[in-house]
């Protein structure tokens, strides 16, 4: 009897472990980037490429190419920051952009992604300021930024739901949870470029039934501390 004494409140104590740490955001750090494969040029054009395995991400909108191994996404520092964990590879590619065009531009994701995040090469000229123009339903936060190695300039900055360069580079996170993207790029320069990626430890969103685990074993606790009273009592 003392055995089973001790056994059900170390269940009860797991029970309780496990539903908190369920219950405990993982930090977003690890960026898994897209892998940009081909390319249709156009306008509207269309890209494709992978972000992790299994989830596969299309660009439509105005592009006259991939960028094959370029940009370096250097210095890393313009790319990272406390809550970005490492830059885009080089080898990860980039979609071109020129803008000058009023066509919705759509990012699309196999799986509903949360907080995805956008980083943004060259964008804008030294007396060329350049944007990208975001919906209201899509919030977001510059949350790094600085200058490239190629073109040196500065980091982008947010005005409103604007991205803007001048000669700008930098990562943006989207707050919430996005099968799409939608924007615009209504200012023509030659050129810059983009690409997009997730946080490895939260992509793609978790099916609604791992979130039942945790109401399960918070319901057994109740349960567990009656049968030990029972225990106890007899």
């Amino acid at each position: 009897m003392k055995l089973l004494r001790l056994g059900l409140p170390s269940l009860s104590a797991l029970i309780l472990s496990v539903a908190v740490t369920a219950a405990i955001p993982a930090q977003a750090d690890t960026i898994s980037w897209a892998t940009w494969s081909s390319v249709t040029s156009g306008n509207p054009g269309s890209a494709t490429g992978t972000i992790a395995p299994g989830i596969t991400v299309t660009y439509s909108g105005q592009t006259d190419a991939l960028l094959i191994g370029y940009p370096s996404w250097t210095p890393s520092t313009s790319y990272t920051s406390s809550v970005i964990g490492n830059a885009p590879p080089a080898d990860g590619n980039a979609v071109k952009l020129e803008g000058g065009s009023s066509i919705t531009e759509t990012i699309t994701f196999s799986s509903a992604l949360t907080n995805p995040v956008l980083a943004i090469w060259s964008l804008g000229q030294s007396n060329d300021p350049t944007a990208f123009d975001f919906a209201a339903s899509e919030p977001f936060t510059v949350v790094a930024g600085g200058p490239s190695t190629e073109y040196n300039g500065g980091s982008i900055t947010q005005s409103g739901d604007n991205v803007i360069g001048i000669e700008g580079n930098g990562v943006i996170q989207f707050n919430g949870t996005f099968t799409t993207i939608t924007f615009t790029t209504p200012d023509f320069e030659n050129y810059y470029a983009f690409t997009v990626g997730a946080d490895s430890s939260t992509s793609p969103v978790p099916e609604p039934g791992a979130l039942s685990l945790v109401g399960l074993g918070l319901a057994a606790l109740p349960f567990a501390r009656r049968s030990l009273s029972r225990l106890r009592a007899s």
